[in-house]
């Protein structure tokens, strides 16, 4: 999301979302549903017909007054050149509302109705000076002071940002990546076979978080999301079928952890990254990434570590563990899949 504010009181907001995603939530303020398998034409004609909708989940409040778009208009994802179906992978939905502020414009509250989670707002002056704002959810934003140009965050506050995005999204927010770890952990109690894994799913994902970023790879998140789900699926399952580590299992690991790398950089692409400060912002939120995944072995340690070596570890713990794993990433990849 973007607030660009001009000199003469004009401002053009910029929301960007996955199409689909959109159109579910719109229908559900519309008190229609959207139907099963409509094609990428059908859905952007109804996301045109919804802008209305749409205008009414953003309200903006300008020194105490209610400030309304004069104009809104829906913009499709970029179509592939040279053929007529399908969109480019990744390419998002846009809104873009225009409308006019007072030009003396001092404070400004924010609410959007749509996202739950906690997203970032950039405002950008008229001078080129832009903040980035973070909102929780549906709840309205804190008061933004409008009066002067921003300064720019320091290089330890992006840190702390990046470095706290990176860990909450493993730690709550990441369940299938938590549900992985937690497999990777099952396997043997032998330290040694854990360290070998998360060492190759560490390096496999860092590659593609940082490849990905850098617009080197990509791939759309419909293939990227069945296929993290299956890497969960295939993990908990080999629990079931193995005591030892295997050498094809730390080389699958690694190749589970290009994907869910990809999935990383899915979720930074939507947050955003700083431009004066983005290897900083990457490298943190990488690192709070690692930190989340520590969280969760060391939790998974502090709990059944004790009993690892006894006897009926395996047969009360690995085998019911891996089984509830295994059986919640099969359904996530049959749904992603549909």
């Amino acid at each position: 999301m973007t607030l660009a504010l001009a000199a003469d009181g004009s401002f053009v907001l910029d929301v960007a979302n996955d199409p689909m995603w959109l159109l579910l939530r719109l229908e559900t303020f519309a008190g229609g549903a959207a139907p099963a398998n409509m094609s990428p034409a059908d859905r952007d004609r109804r996301l045109a017909q919804l802008v209305s909708v749409f205008a009414d989940r953003i309200v903006l409040f300008v020194d105490a007054h209610e400030v309304r778009a004069t104009r809104v208009e829906y913009v499709a994802p970029v179509r592939e050149q040279g053929s007529g179906i399908g969109d480019q992978a990744g390419a998002l939905a846009r809104f873009h509302l225009t409308g006019t502020m007072p030009r003396d414009a001092t404070r400004l509250r924010w609410l959007y109705g749509l996202v739950g989670d906690r997203y970032p707002l950039e405002i950008r002056q008229p001078d080129g000076s832009s903040t980035i704002e973070w909102i929780d959810g549906t709840n309205w934003s804190d008061v933004i002071d409008l009066s002067h140009s921003f300064t720019r965050p320091t290089r330890m506050e992006i840190v702390r940002q990046y470095l706290w995005l990176g860990y909450t999204h493993i730690v709550p927010k990441g369940l299938d990546h938590i549900l992985f770890v937690i497999g990777l952990f099952l396997l043997s109690p032998r330290l040694k076979t854990l360290l070998l894994q998360v060492t190759a799913f560490t390096i496999a994902h860092s590659i593609t978080l940082g490849l990905s970023m850098y617009g080197i790879v990509s791939l759309p998140p419909r293939v990227v999301e069945p296929l993290i789900a299956l890497s969960i699926a295939y993990v908990a399952i080999e629990n079931l079928l193995t005591r030892e580590l295997k050498p094809w299992r730390v080389a699958l690991v690694f190749m589970f952890g290009l994907l869910h790398g990809l999935g990383f950089a899915g979720v930074l692409r939507a947050l955003g990254l700083p431009r004066a400060e983005f290897l900083t912002a990457l490298l943190t939120f990488n690192a709070g990434v690692e930190i989340g995944q520590l969280t969760i072995i060391a939790t998974a340690w502090l709990l059944v570590g004790a009993f690892m070596e006894r006897r009926w570890y395996r047969k009360a713990i690995t085998v019911p563990a891996s089984s509830v794993i295994a059986l919640v990433a099969i359904y996530w990849t049959v749904t992603r899949l549909l």
